[in-house]
C-alpha cells in the first residue's frame, strides 16, 4: 500500500472527485501517425499524422491538427480546429462544436476555408484507454465547393503511452465522394 500513488493522495488529503471529474478530461493529448488507404478506382495508399485533443490550460476548449495525403501526391487534406467539449471533460461522453480551417484537394479538385461541425466521443475509458469518436464537418459551408467529411476513429490502448488506432473517412464534394480507412499509432501525453 505504501508504493500505490492512490493511496499516497487519500494519506495526504482527501481528494475533489468531483473537482477532478469536471476538469480532468477522460481523454488524453495524442500524437497520431499511420498508413492511410484510399478506397476508389485507383486504390492509393498514402499517410496521415495529426495531434489530437491538446487541452488549452484547464478549459474545455482543444485544438487538433492533421495532415494526410496519398503516395502520389494528387490528394492531399490537412486543417486544424479549435473543439469546445459542452460537458464536463470527464463526462464518459461528450459533444464538442468544431471550428476552424481545412483543405481538401483530390485530382483536379480544390477548396479551403472555414471548418464547421460536430464531434460526439465515447469514452470508454477514464484513462484514455478506449475510446470512439464521430465526427463531422462541412469545408466552405454554403459555398458551391463545399466538401462534408465524416469521421468516425476509434482507439485502444496497447500499452500506458501507446494507443493502435483506427478511422474511416468519407468525404462528399461537387467532384463525389471519396473514403479513406486510416490505420495508426497514437503516443499519449
Amino acid at each position: 500500500m505504501e508504493e500505490s500513488p492512490l493511496w499516497q493522495d487519500w494519506v495526504e488529503e482527501v481528494p475533489d472527485v468531483l473537482s477532478e471529474i469536471r476538469t480532468d478530461p477522460s481523454f488524453r493529448t495524442r500524437l497520431r501517425l499511420g498508413y492511410s488507404h484510399f478506397a476508389d478506382a485507383e486504390e492509393e495508399s498514402g499517410f496521415h499524422v495529426g495531434v489530437e485533443d491538446v487541452v488549452l490550460g484547464r478549459s474545455h476548449f482543444t485544438i487538433s491538427g492533421d495532415y494526410q495525403a496519398n503516395f502520389e501526391g494528387d490528394r492531399e487534406l490537412y486543417g486544424a480546429n479549435l473543439r469546445y467539449y459542452i460537458f464536463s471533460l470527464g463526462s464518459y461522453v461528450n459533444l464538442a462544436p468544431v471550428v476552424g480551417y481545412r483543405s481538401v484537394q483530390v485530382d483536379e479538385f480544390h477548396t479551403d476555408g472555414l471548418d464547421l461541425g460536430l464531434r460526439l466521443l465515447l469514452a470508454l475509458s477514464r484513462t484514455g484507454a478506449a475510446d470512439l469518436a464521430l465526427t463531422h464537418t462541412w469545408v466552405s459551408p454554403g459555398e458551391y465547393d463545399e466538401v462534408g467529411v465524416t469521421t468516425l476513429a476509434v482507439g485502444y490502448a496497447l500499452t500506458r503511452q501507446l494507443r493502435l488506432s483506427t478511422d474511416l473517412q468519407r468525404q462528399g464534394s461537387p467532384e463525389g465522394e471519396e473514403a479513406r480507412l486510416g490505420v495508426g499509432l497514437e503516443w499519449m501525453f
